[in-house]
């Protein structure tokens, strides 16, 4: 075997680091395919020359990169190879100017992130000193997160391992297979130390109670959470206030309040407020909530949704009488046609994308722990059904990174998900709890966990499976089971070494013929995942791809181009690779109609826009079978789409067994984070050439509000 005379390489940063010739080959068969001349053989023939003039001229020595590269462009140009050549240089002087722009953000980015995955985590994660300067990198930020959740682990086993086991975390997410929700990435490590993502809090029907929870809101914003509220036991406007010999307001008005204070809130400095407002639909004041969002400036810090039970959704169906309850008294102060009730919530939801429904039946079915209270509330973006004062941290495993060769690789996804069953329960440990209320019953009472998928979309293109056929749907129903089964079996063997969760006497749980003895009420859940699948560069939760390129707003000033990495991958590998064609993508955003794309690329390549509400539907459905908590995501329909789609998909929601439902109609709101080419974007003259997102957008609901 011949003994290499070159072992080390010397980056930019004067750091040293092993000199791996499978990168020179990569990046040679990279340029071969972009001038559509080359193949594999070709490549690791040209790989070869490029090191033995680097033996030759650095033997013994540590050539710097730029040096490697010079190499490579002159191997490429004497063996008659100019056009690949100038591929390649094109390529170095992409990398350079993506250099610069890092430099410019002032991150010293360690791991090779996307442009945009270096901005989102300089404005949110990495810590800064005083004057507002960045002190640490990406990798710093995974081995403090990493630190910190595996330094609990002696809480438990006081001759444990935790540098063994921060390594372990530290590879899993640094690697992107696993992201932890934004408070755990920001906070873990950091005087705040404030690690959950989702709060539900109680309102309570008194001045008193109201404003305790106001004021309870602003410190979970102001620590990174984001929270939920069922406004149901206010009593309605104009009803007797006895203390005062007065009328009530209502639970809009005290909404409004609340909307007001998240507004002047910046979560930790880093994140906006971001809310979930639920009213019943048997309320008095359910018309004044239907009908709120009809401005686009009010309650624009709220998601807001109707509590709907089995009995409005057939009463709505048959056209019945349907009474208002008032929640002081339990008596009916009056009536409404159910059928009138939802096509008003219907109607406004076409005109405004609010509100949406909560099926509070279908979520009280799978209430872990119907003894300790009825669930009544969600978090923001409705993936977390919770009791009062109940918290819950997440994080979402990459499935992008999960196939091998068409496949899921089942091994590697079943010792992740172990791992990540692991790192959520030790969060909790390692949480700092922002009132003492919370800490009692996520700690010590339901140790409720969130494990959730992202990059769903990018595995299946991967494996070649449309998002909208009978196979992406066999294939979404296959992953899930595999991670709930697994997740509910590594939570049966923390039990064992940690005990059940306190209130597991009582739940669904606890029977005698099949006892479950988990460690956490809940272990699975599907969320939007928004800028942590930015950093793991993947699409967001289970949602399809929005565009397949596209040009994103990275910085003040600055905008780049996005090209889906397996399409472009795949469209070099085919040989219809052009730059010319993504700018046709661009202006698009989908290859319908592409007659320069094959067909059975453009049949697997579908976005957002591509795929009817029905599939939409039906894969939601899908992963909700399989999750204990609920799936966030958001039915994208077209500015064309009429009011009968939405009450379709809403009716066709609650028979699937969804447990809530979220639609977005294009154009319907001003302030979108995505525009379409031809459309003209918010504080703009020209209409956009290319599809448009804003820095944090990656996929789901263009408002911005459901990226939380």
């Amino acid at each position: 075997m011949k003994v290499m005379k070159v072992t080390q390489v010397r980056k930019r940063d004067e750091s040293i680091v092993p000199f791996e010739p499978e990168k020179i080959e990569q990046a040679i068969y990279k340029a071969l395919l972009a001038s559509k001349t080359g193949n594999r053989e070709l490549a690791a023939q040209l790989t070869r020359r490029v090191i033995e003039l680097i033996e030759e001229r650095f033997a013994g020595k540590s050539p710097g990169v730029e040096n490697v590269q010079d190499i490579v462009e002159e191997v490429l140009m004497s063996r008659g190879e100019p056009n690949v050549a100038k591929a390649y240089i094109l390529y170095r002087q992409q990398r350079a100017d993506v250099r610069r722009l890092k430099k410019a953000i002032g991150v010293r980015d360690d791991l090779k992130l996307t442009i945009n995955a270096v901005k989102v985590l300089e404005r949110r994660y990495l810590l800064k000193d005083e004057e507002g300067r960045v002190i640490e990198t990406p990798t710093g930020l995974f081995r403090r997160v990493a630190h910190a959740i595996a330094s609990v682990e002696t809480k438990f086993d006081p001759t444990a391992d935790t540098k063994e086991l921060e390594d372990k975390f530290f590879k899993l997410i640094s690697s992107l297979e696993f992201m932890p929700n934004t408070p755990t990435l920001m906070n873990a490590g950091a005087p705040l130390g404030q690690l959950s993502a989702c709060f539900v809090l109680p309102v309570g029907d008194s001045i008193v109670d109201i404003f305790e929870t106001l004021k309870n809101m602003a410190i979970i914003h102001q620590s990174g959470g984001g929270t939920g509220f069922s406004f149901s036991r206010l009593r309605p406007k104009g009803d007797m206030v006895r203390s005062t010999k007065g009328v009530a307001s209502g639970p809009v008005s005290f909404m409004k309040i609340f909307d007001a204070a998240t507004g002047v809130m910046k979560q930790g400095g880093k994140r906006r407020g971001a809310n979930m407002g639920i009213l019943n639909a048997d309320h008095p004041d359910i018309v004044e909530f239907v009908l709120a969002k009809s401005d686009e400036s009010v309650l624009s810090n709220f998601n807001i949704s109707v509590g709907a039970t089995d009995a409005f959704m057939e009463a709505a169906s048959k056209g019945e009488n349907w009474p208002l309850l008032n929640p002081r008294t339990g008596k009916a102060s009056r009536s409404i046609n159910a059928r009138d009730l939802f096509s008003m919530m219907v109607n406004n939801a076409w005109r405004s994308g609010d509100p949406g429904m909560i099926f509070l039946d279908e979520i009280n079915r799978r209430n872990p722990t119907p003894h300790i209270g009825r669930l009544e509330a969600t978090n923001p973006c409705g993936e977390l059904p919770l009791l009062p004062y109940e918290s819950c941290n997440l994080g979402s495993i990459n499935l992008a990174l999960l196939v091998l060769d068409g496949k899921i690789d089942w091994r590697k996804l079943k010792d992740i998900v172990r791992t990540t069953v692991h790192f959520l329960d030790n969060v909790i440990e390692a949480n700092i709890f922002p009132l003492p209320a919370i800490e009692k019953i996520t700690k010590f009472g339901n140790r409720k966990i969130g494990l959730g998928v992202m990059g769903f979309a990018d595995a299946l293109v991967k494996m070649g499976i449309p998002y909208n056929s009978d196979n992406g749907l066999e294939t979404g129903k296959r992953i899930i089971k595999f991670i709930s089964d697994e997740a509910h079996k590594a939570s049966v063997e923390l039990a064992v070494k940690r005990g059940v969760f306190p209130n597991f006497r009582g739940s669904i749980y606890d029977l005698p013929e099949t006892s479950l003895r988990m460690r956490n009420a809940t272990v699975l859940s599907i969320a939007p995942t928004g800028t942590i699948s930015i950093i793991a560069g993947c699409s967001s939760g289970i949602e399809p791809l929005f565009a397949l390129a596209y040009v994103r707003n990275v910085m003040e000033g600055t905008r780049l181009m996005e090209v889906n990495p397996v399409f472009e991958q795949i469209a070099r590998e085919r040989g219809f690779f052009s730059q010319d064609l993504m700018e046709q993508v661009a202006r698009r955003g989908t290859l319908r109609g592409f007659e320069g794309v094959p067909e059975d690329i453009r049949k697997v390549f579908v976005t957002d826009w591509d795929i009817t509400p029905e599939w939409h539907l039906r894969m939601q459905s899908v992963f909700q079978e399989h999750v204990d908590n609920s799936v966030s995501k958001t039915i994208n329909l077209p500015a064309e789409a009429t009011p009968e789609d939405i009450h379709h998909i809403y009716v066709m929601a609650h028979k699937l067994k969804c447990k809530g439902i979220t639609i977005y109609r294009y154009g319907s709101k001003k302030q979108q984070v995505l525009t379409l080419a031809g459309e003209v974007p918010v504080a703009a003259i020209e209409p956009a050439p290319y599809v448009t997102v804003e820095s944090e957008y990656s996929g789901g609901c263009p408002t911005g509000t459901c990226l939380f």
